[in-house]
C-alpha cells in the first residue's frame, strides 16, 4: 500500500481527479440504493423543498422583468443555485442527481431494482416537498403581485411546450445538473462545491431549460396564482421532461464517464 504510485491526474487540479470521482459517484450509489425506506423518502422531501425554494427565490428575482432577457435570467440561475446548493451541502436526495446511481447499476454492484426504488422514492419525496412549498407560499400570500404573475407566465409557457421539446429540454438540464453534481464530488471543501454548482446551474436556467423537480413547484404555483393549465398540460410537461432528465442524466453524463473512467468496473 506505502508503495503505490499516486494516481495520474490529467486536470492537474488540486481536486480529486475524474477517475477518483467516478469510482466516488459510483460508492455514493451504491450507499443510496441501500438506504432504509423512511431516511430516504425524508431526504426526498427536503431536496424537493429546497429545489421548490430556489424556484421561488427565481420567480421573485425574475418578478417584474422580461423572461427572455439573458443578464436577468443569468440572475435568476445564480438564485436558483440555492436549490441544489442545500441539497448537496446539507444533504438531500433528488432524483435527477440520482440518475447517476447508474454508473452503480452498470457495473452490477447494485440490482436494477435498487435503482429503480431509488428513483421511484426520491421522485415522490420531492414531488412532497416540491408541492408543500407551493402550499406554503400561497398561505403566506407569496405567490400574488408581479410574483404572482411571472408564476402564471412560466407555468402557462411550460405547459405550452410540445413533446419533443420538454423532451429535449430535460435531457439538456440533467446533463448540466448531473456534471454540477459530478463537479461537487471532485471538490476537496464546502466552497469548491458551492462553485462547482453556480455555473452549470446558471447556465441551465439562462438557456431554458427544462428540470422535472422545480417544474413540480413552477407549474403547481402557477396554478395556485391563476394560471389556466390542466392536468393535460401539467402532465404534458413533467411526463417527457422528467424522461428527458433520465436520460441526460444517465446516458449523457454517468453511462458517458462510465465508459471513459469505469470500464473494467
Amino acid at each position: 500500500m506505502g508503495n503505490e504510485a499516486p494516481q495520474f491526474n490529467p486536470t492537474g487540479l488540486g481536486a480529486y481527479s475524474p477517475s477518483e470521482v467516478a469510482r466516488r459517484i459510483e460508492e455514493a450509489g451504491i450507499a443510496k440504493s441501500r438506504l432504509p425506506a423512511v431516511p430516504l423518502m425524508t431526504l426526498a422531501v427536503l431536496a424537493g423543498s429546497f429545489i421548490a425554494l430556489g424556484a421561488a427565490a427565481f420567480t421573485a428575482v425574475m418578478a417584474g422583468t422580461d423572461l427572455s432577457f439573458g443578464p436577468a435570467r443569468l440572475l435568476g440561475g445564480l438564485v436558483f443555485s440555492l436549490g441544489l446548493v442545500l441539497v448537496v451541502v446539507a444533504g438531500a436526495e433528488l432524483f435527477t442527481g440520482n440518475t447517476l446511481i447508474v454508473m452503480a447499476w452498470v457495473d452490477r454492484k447494485i440490482r436494477l431494482r435498487d435503482l429503480l426504488r431509488n428513483w421511484v422514492f426520491s421522485f415522490a419525496g420531492n414531488a412532497a416537498g416540491a408541492l408543500a412549498i407551493v402550499v406554503l407560499m400561497a398561505l403566506a400570500g407569496l405567490l400574488k403581485g408581479q410574483v404572482g404573475e411571472l408564476a402564471i407566465r412560466i407555468a402557462e409557457a411550460k405547459a405550452s411546450l410540445g413533446w419533443t421539446e420538454a423532451l429535449t429540454r430535460g435531457i439538456l438540464c440533467n446533463m448540466l445538473v448531473c456534471l454540477a453534481v459530478w463537479l461537487t464530488f471532485a471538490a476537496r471543501d464546502v466552497a469548491g462545491k458551492i462553485l462547482a454548482i453556480l455555473l452549470p446551474i446558471s447556465a441551465f436556467v439562462l438557456l431554458g431549460f427544462e428540470h422535472s423537480i422545480a417544474n413540480l413547484y413552477l407549474i403547481p404555483a402557477g396554478w395556485m396564482a391563476g394560471a389556466q393549465v390542466g392536468w393535460g398540460g401539467f402532465l404534458g410537461n413533467l411526463v417527457p421532461v422528467t424522461i428527458g432528465n433520465i436520460i441526460g442524466g444517465a446516458g449523457g453524463v454517468a453511462l458517458t464517464y462510465h465508459l471513459a473512467y469505469r470500464p473494467g468496473g
